[in-house]
């Protein structure tokens, strides 16, 4: 596709901008959805598939946990990838790995080679959640990056909702997730219908420019300089210059770029990894990945989970759009701040009602008005995370490292992110089994350690220009 330069700031070209600039940002967020929708969509399928191949809660969450092995791995080599053979081959290899992905864990033989599926999906999820925040951060106008950048937090959580509105239409048509249905069990289609977002993605991922800021890495300046008189609203040669300054005389970026000379990661690095940790270890996956047999596990039938799986992604939808509005205006910092306090009440009061849950008739069961008291604790608790933790970690991870190492140190806090997301989802079936109420009360205390870390490390990049963060930064690598 072709993009003409468009000198000045007035006229046709300067209302086209955004509009370029948002049709760009919206095709990198769309592997956010397939990151939503692959995740998720297991929350429906999880306790058909237990029964499906007979195995244990063990088996069960290693099954389930093994995408979030592949997503490590993807995020860990997609920095490599996108510097060396640019943003966009990587965003079409995901998307082959995606569709890979849908239609093997859609005919699996054993748990074994379903397990395998799942990971090769992961290795896609991985890819793009590295990939999506950096190429949206690097096209973007600093004065509109924060709000692009929660598009890709938006497509995550509507790919979290459609896939459990999937779920709930097609085990309704079947009768049941393990039902028959046009030859196939229900929670079969429930993983094949991902491949037809897979193939949009790949489709549309022809149909947007190359990053200005990896095309100057190349030496493709006069590309480079078409690429930003799309996109930027200002003087395009000096943003230009700016950048040319920034990257064109480093070598590739390696992740021993990430090192300092005294101490190790450096400290921007080491803040990348913490958000992203502290990010999982509220638990969020937890509601996102198992919320069905969650409830069902406290006395509450299939198809009425699956329509509670879907309302807390109502209030999932809502936050992030909350967020996409308040981003540039009041900051990053605090709306982390209002999440990890809002969290912290909510987990605790899910703690406390999950404490109550006991056997009825051979049947679990959690009594009025605890039942009512974990609903609406998990559901205002999700809305917390998706004004804040949710669209905002992957903001910062986006915006706050500088242009020489980019990749490669949001490939690194993104892998933490995603070994971060095994250790919650392997764990949380045989510690549930345990002690429902004892495995929240330690999401609780990440939360509420949550709020210490923002207040003590995190960064302000509300209307900074990356170069400008990258200038500051510069000086922490001594």
């Amino acid at each position: 596709m072709s993009f003409h330069s468009t000198t000045g700031t007035s006229g046709a070209g300067s209302h086209a901008r955004p509009l370029r600039t948002v049709h760009f940002a919206s095709v990198a967020a769309l592997g956010g959805f397939l990151f939503g929708y692959d995740t998720a969509v297991i929350n429906g399928a999880v306790t058909s598939i237990r029964e499906a191949f007979g195995v244990g809660s063990v088996v069960t969450g290693l099954a389930v946990a093994m995408a979030l092995i592949g997503s490590a791995l993807g995020a860990w080599n997609a920095g490599t990838l996108a510097d060396r053979y640019g943003r966009l081959v990587t965003m079409r290899t995901a998307a082959v790995l995606f569709l890979l992905s849908a239609i093997g864990s859609a005919l699996p033989f054993t748990v074994w080679d379903f397990t395998f599926w799942r990971l090769v999906g992961g290795v896609a999820v991985g890819m793009a959640s590295v990939i999506a925040p950096a190429y949206i951060a690097e096209i973007a106008p600093a004065r509109r990056r924060g709000r692009l950048g929660t598009l890709q937090q938006l497509a995550i959580v509507l790919g979290i909702a459609i896939s459990q509105v999937v779920n709930w239409a097609i085990a309704g048509a079947a009768g049941g997730a393990a039902e028959p249905l046009l030859g196939l069990d229900a929670w079969q289609w429930m993983l094949a219908v991902e491949a037809v977002p897979a193939v949009l993605y790949g489709a549309l991922a022809f149909t947007i420019p190359e990053s200005p800021r990896y095309l100057v890495t190349r030496g493709r300046f006069d590309r480079a300089r078409q690429v930003l008189d799309t996109t930027e609203e200002g003087d395009v040669d000096e943003r230009l210059t700016e950048i040319r300054d920034s990257v064109v005389n480093d070598h590739r970026p390696r992740v021993r770029d990430l090192r300092s000379v005294r101490s190790g990661l450096l400290p921007i690095v080491w803040i990348g990894i913490v958000l992203s940790v502290l990010q999982q270890f509220g638990g969020i996956n937890v509601i996102f990945y198992y919320s069905s047999a969650l409830w069902q596990s406290v006395g509450i039938d299939e198809s009425s989970s699956l329509l509670l799986s879907l309302s807390t992604q109502i209030f999932n939808v809502l936050g992030t759009v909350i967020a996409l509005l308040l981003l540039d205006r009041v900051g990053r910092r605090p709306l982390l701040l209002t999440g990890s306090v809002g969290m912290t009440i909510m987990l605790g009061l899910a703690t406390f009602a999950f404490s109550h849950a006991n056997t009825v008739d051979g049947e679990p069961n959690l009594a009025n008005p605890y039942g009512p008291m974990a609903l609406i604790a998990a559901h205002v608790f999700v809305f917390f995370f998706a004004i804040s933790w949710g669209p905002v970690v992957w903001v910062l991870l986006g915006e706050m490292f500088p242009n020489r190492f980019r990749a490669p140190a949001l490939a690194v806090a993104a892998a933490a992110q995603w070994l971060a997301n095994f250790l919650v989802t392997a764990t949380f079936p045989p510690l549930s089994d345990i002690s429902l109420s004892m495995t929240y009360l330690g999401y609780t205390a990440f939360a509420a350690v949550s709020v210490w870390f923002v207040i003590k490390w995190v960064p302000e990049t509300k209307g900074r220009t990356l170069e400008d963060m990258d200038r500051t930064t510069v000086s922490s690598r001594v």
